[in-house]
């Protein structure tokens, strides 16, 4: 359950910040909550806050790292975020060079205060293109290995995952969570933050953007809305693993079940007795040899209006599809997303989704995951179906609950 507090920190005229609260970070110093944060054209800044989070105080010294003096742009602030080593703190501004692309910059302090620019913190990965930028960086020890979250502004929220020593990040592996557009009418995940719990798991929260054009955003007032929290972890091989938290199972309602549903070649099939906005599925596939197959939710009677949720046996992807998600001329980004996925020999696919009014998110087997923002206009579009394309596919389970609302003021 979740409720709304005041704003945390706003723009006040005269201040270094007065030009925008950008993003960064928030962190506990010895039980004082702590924000670590990009003051718009001024450099990073620091605000502590209260126990209950409430009220919170700009640190009089802001910025704490300004920008460089011009010819001396060694580095540059940026979207921080910070950590505590032994007595030390180190803090990231995520940048870029001309000519390189994503970089970050490490810096050093004893009291939050005081700053030295101390290197670059990764160098080149030459198995992969270079990033435009590393944006909203979040930095942390995951299993064995060390992670780097952030968003590049050409393609949004992806990772590296590698080794952390001597203040150094050697990167090893790189991965994307946004396949589509990325901009504020993309209707994509576009930036991502984590927390650790106190369970010793680290959750993720993104920002989804709104799928409107910017005239439909200033008329409802309103932009942006968070995705479900995602638990991050690795498996024996270093790979990411992403799962919806087990308790978003307190929000689950009415519930039908199914099984052993059969899908011939090339059909199309309602599911009777679901409809439904607001929908957990849990639905595991045997792909038989079926070429493509999955489940469309958000379908409207005549088939005007639906949202493709499929699985590609030949490109070896997941396949979120908005094409045909709204008759709505505002919409601002009806492209398809493919991530990259590949069934083992011998397993099924296990698809858990998530439709919340305008979100749609969509695990794979807990090894990838997709989201969307779609906007149907059409009061009847809320029924589900089962598809196959070019050779049979089966259904071995299929669970389907209607959600409960996570603001106390809907719940009754």
């Amino acid at each position: 359950v979740w409720k709304d507090l005041p704003i945390a920190l706003s723009l006040n005229q005269g201040e270094p910040d007065e030009g925008g609260c950008y993003s960064g970070g928030a962190f506990d110093n010895d039980g004082v909550p702590t924000f670590i944060y990009y003051g718009k054209d001024a450099g990073n800044c620091i605000a502590t806050g209260d126990d209950e989070l409430i009220n919170w105080k700009k640190h009089p010294a802001n910025p704490v790292i300004p920008h460089p003096p011009k010819g001396q742009e060694e580095w540059e602030p940026f979207d921080p975020c910070a950590w505590r080593d032994g007595d030390t703190w180190y803090s990231l501004s995520g940048g870029s060079f001309e000519g390189i692309g994503d970089v970050a910059f490490l810096f050093k302090s004893d009291d939050l205060i005081h700053w030295d620019y101390m290197h670059l913190f990764y160098e080149g990965y030459e198995s992969k293109p270079r990033e435009s930028d590393c944006a909203v960086p979040d930095f942390f020890p995951l299993g064995n290995k060390h992670m780097l979250l952030f968003s590049s502004h050409a393609r949004g929220p992806q990772y590296y995952i590698g080794t952390y020593r001597d203040h150094r990040f050697y990167i090893e592996k790189h991965g994307r969570m946004n396949y589509g557009d990325f901009n504020l009418e993309s209707g994509n995940l576009s930036a991502t933050i984590t927390l650790k719990d106190d369970q010793g798991r680290r959750i993720l929260f993104g920002w989804i953007a709104e799928g409107r054009k910017y005239r439909s955003q200033h008329e409802a007032g309103w932009a942006g809305i968070a995705s479900i929290p995602r638990i991050l972890s690795l498996d024996n091989e270093n790979n990411l693993c992403i799962e919806p938290v087990p308790e978003l199972e307190q929000l689950r309602r009415e519930h039908r079940s199914y099984t052993n549903l059969q899908i011939s070649s090339n059909t199309s099939g309602v599911i009777d007795g679901i409809k439904g906005d607001c929908l957990e599925i849990d639905a595991e596939f045997e792909p038989c040899d079926a070429k493509e197959f999955g489940i469309n939710v958000r379908c409207s009677p005549d088939g005007n209006e639906f949202t493709r949720i499929a699985y590609n046996q030949e490109r070896d992807c997941l396949e979120l599809d908005p094409e045909w998600s709204s008759l709505s001329k505002e919409v601002g980004n009806l492209s398809i997303q493919r991530g990259p996925f590949k069934l083992r020999a011998g397993e099924s696919l296990k698809l858990h989704i998530y439709c919340d009014l305008s979100v749609i998110e969509v695990f794979a087997n807990n090894r990838q995951c997709l989201t969307k923002r779609i906007y149907p206009v059409r009061a009847d579009s809320l029924a589900l179906s089962l598809f196959s394309q070019s050779g049979d596919a089966k259904v071995r389970s299929l669970n389907i609950w209607k959600m409960a609302a996570i603001w106390p003021t809907i719940n009754t």
